[in-house]
């Protein structure tokens, strides 16, 4: 979802006045067309599956994840959780180097290398920010979004088993990184045969980004009428939004799938809340976009 403030203009108030003329006269026909784009969009005809696999999540979630997450806030004071998540970022750029690179953003990889060699030195092998406090902000990309920039449709939508939302073009290159990521290759390769770090890696991140969004999500399913529907609405604007490089007040991630972006949790939240009123019913045909 486009959250850039209207500016509407000469050409824009001809083409609303094209619409409501075309309204009136094909009110009916126009309905139907809609009713059909509007469940093309989803694209979720693993709905059945993918809410029960939702709701599987979601036991876990509550029973488990968010518990960690809460521990895991009230342990770590503010600053050591941000030293963490600093530490976790750190080692994905060499991974945001490359996705940079593919798509063509020289500038930004250049950026990215600048920030792992300032962390990586003078903020103590990423601890400590020091990049962002100089004025190289982070930010994230991933496989996923590089194929989505190379025009790959993202296929069908998907839930993945606690991963959470998804898609085949997303998840296939969440499973090419995992195995690509060199930090991830020196530690279970030769001499080094530490294969637990990884899922010790993707644990504590998870439970990081977790406890970041755990008021964001629970105010998203208090005032979703589905909260299934409102969460693939959110995840599939999310990617959308991060592929066009726009990185201001998006959606919250939904899941461990989903790298975390710094935003603004009021925003998000009434992103959100805005996002529920279009999920009200459960059939897609009905549920605008």
């Amino acid at each position: 979802m486009n959250v850039r403030p209207l500016r509407p203009d000469f050409s824009d108030l001809i083409v609303f006045f094209v619409l409501i003329l075309c309204g009136c006269a094909s009110h009916g026909e126009t309905g139907q067309q809609t009713a059909a784009t509007y469940e093309e969009d989803f694209n979720d005809p693993l709905e059945d599956v993918n809410r029960k696999i939702f709701d599987f999540n979601q036991f876990v979630d509550r029973n488990a994840i968010v518990p960690a997450a809460k521990a895991y806030r009230t342990a770590l004071p503010d600053p050591v959780r941000d030293s963490v998540r600093d530490f976790l970022n750190n080692l994905r750029e060499p991974l945001i180097f490359a996705n940079d690179t593919l798509q063509g953003e020289f500038e930004s990889a250049a950026k990215t290398v600048g920030r792992f060699v300032i962390n990586s030195t003078i903020g103590m092998g990423g601890v400590v920010d020091v990049a962002g406090r100089w004025g190289i902000p982070h930010h994230d990309e991933d496989l996923g979004l590089t194929l989505g920039t190379w025009g790959i449709p993202e296929g069908p939508y998907l839930v993945v088993p606690v991963l959470g939302p998804s898609n085949p073009r997303d998840l296939g290159g969440q499973v090419a990184e995992g195995f690509g990521d060199p930090w991830n290759l020196l530690v279970t390769g030769n001499p080094w045969t530490l294969y637990w770090i990884p899922f010790v890696r993707g644990a504590v991140s998870g439970i990081d980004q977790r406890s970041r969004y755990i008021e964001t999500l629970a105010d998203i399913e208090r005032t979703s009428l589905d909260y299934y529907a409102t969460i693939r609405s959110l995840y599939r604007q999310r990617r959308a939004a991060l592929i066009r490089r726009e990185r201001e007040n998006l959606p919250p991630p939904a899941g461990f799938s989903q790298l975390d972006e710094r935003g603004s949790p009021k925003t998000m939240v009434q992103t959100a809340a805005r996002m529920s009123m279009i999920s009200q019913k459960p059939n897609l045909s009905e549920v605008p976009k």
